[in-house]
């Protein structure tokens, strides 16, 4: 039984995968994980998403559910010592649960402490993180695990949170409270159920018994009552959003101000360095090739140094980023193409471009009249490349700054009018 002291967040966590908002394409009927989970069999996994997205309670729901025993560690505190004292215990039951949250944080000995005992069937790992799996687990643990990725809540989840904590909270359902406008309890909270709740709970203890909550007065409330920088959630989202989003507007000055409310909280340096290597293709790509070598440079070069020295070089590359010409040409065209492969299935590779290292498919004209492009004027042949129901369409399009119009010179100068160059 919850306290009725706990957090709103606490005293309204889910015990049972129906009473879970959000999530469906990994806990609606059918789907693979709750279909493991009602078998009894679930495999050891790696829940991936962002704060408040249900991470911990899905992982609660599958001990409560095998009813089996839950072991909790926090990568934050917890060493090596700890793991193997869990694991141990762990070999005197049957089965066993065991939950690492921010497993990312966990260095390469800790992580190779649970290998053995995951492989054997010791325990059932579930860890929860915020950040790729594939930067921050190794590969040998990440091999033996099953990759959830969680998504922020929709508004209507988020709707749905709302009226369930005024439904089954004593609290709130006894407080007279009217909620006349919700939108922006919804967008602060930013696709996050804890925050939210967290959120609400703050609203209507400030505005207290038989209130009207509007808009106007959540913002009010959540202006008073900023949290400090969290880097576990809350405004590390929000902050590194407004680090991005200063260097995609070019303006250096707010960027390296964004930088150092990372750094004064105690941001990661890695996922600063790595959004800004994101970034670097993502908003900047051939406008300026250098931008991805300079940022591939810092993500390498904080990796090896850490904090303090690290911010020296997490500003050197923010002010260069921001400085740079900006283009997203490279973003739209893999875009587009990869809305080609779902619209038009996967099409054919054209005969005269397909390898043929055997007799039979040469026989069945397999690279039959390609034209090795070295073999000709300008090291260029006009041929198609592209499957016949989508010839000609024009995935890039290079973005109007001088890098990129010296490249569409020269691709027009190869295609003519083909692409619209």
């Amino acid at each position: 039984m919850v306290s009725q002291q706990a957090p709103l967040a606490e005293r309204l966590r889910p015990q049972t995968l129906d009473q879970l908002v959000g999530q469906q394409h990994l806990t609606g009927k059918k789907s693979v994980l709750r279909t493991a989970i009602e078998h009894g069999k679930p495999p050891s996994m790696i829940l991936w998403g962002p704060p408040g997205t249900g991470k911990t309670t899905i992982a609660g729901i599958i001990a409560n559910t095998l009813a089996v025993p839950f072991y909790t560690l926090s990568a934050i505190s917890a060493g090596v010592k700890e793991v193997r004292e869990v694991i141990a215990e762990a070999r005197e039951k049957e089965r066993a649960i065991l939950f690492i949250d921010e497993i990312h944080r966990f260095n390469k000995g800790q992580q190779d402490a649970l290998l053995g005992a995951v492989e054997k069937g010791v325990v059932t790992l579930i860890g929860a993180t915020t950040e790729n799996p594939s930067f921050e687990v190794n590969s040998a643990l990440l091999s033996r695990c099953q990759v959830y990725i969680l998504k922020p809540l929709t508004d209507e989840d988020l709707g749905i949170l709302i009226d369930n904590a005024f439904r089954d909270d004593p609290w709130l359902r006894e407080s007279g409270i009217e909620l006349k406008e919700r939108s922006a309890l919804i967008n602060i909270s930013g696709g996050d159920a804890r925050k939210l709740l967290n959120l609400l709970e703050v609203v209507c203890d400030a505005a207290g018994k038989g209130a009207v909550v509007t808009d106007a007065l959540v913002m009010e409330i959540a202006q008073q009552r900023v949290a400090l920088y969290d880097k576990k959630g809350d405004q590390h989202y929000d902050i590194i959003s407004a680090f991005i989003k200063c260097i995609r507007g070019s303006d250096p000055n707010a960027a390296v101000y964004w930088l150092a409310r990372m750094i004064e909280g105690g941001e990661d340096v890695k996922f600063i360095a790595r959004r800004m290597l994101i970034l670097a293709s993502e908003d900047i790509g051939n406008a300026n090739p250098n931008a991805l070598l300079l940022a591939n440079a810092c993500f390498e070069a904080v990796n090896k140094i850490g904090y303090p020295e690290s911010n020296l070089i997490l500003s050197q590359c923010a002010i260069y980023l921001a400085s740079s010409p900006k283009s997203n040409s490279a973003t739209v065209a893999i875009g587009a193409a990869q809305s080609a492969v779902s619209t038009h299935g996967d099409l054919p590779v054209p005969l005269h471009i397909r390898n043929a290292p055997t007799r039979l498919m040469k026989n069945l004209d397999y690279g039959k009249g390609y034209e090795y492009s070295h073999s000709y004027e300008g090291n260029f042949s006009l041929q198609e490349y592209l499957p016949k129901e989508i010839a000609g369409t024009p995935f890039y399009v290079p973005g109007k700054n001088a890098r990129e119009e010296e490249l569409r010179k020269f691709l027009k100068g190869l295609w003519g009018e083909k692409y619209g160059y």
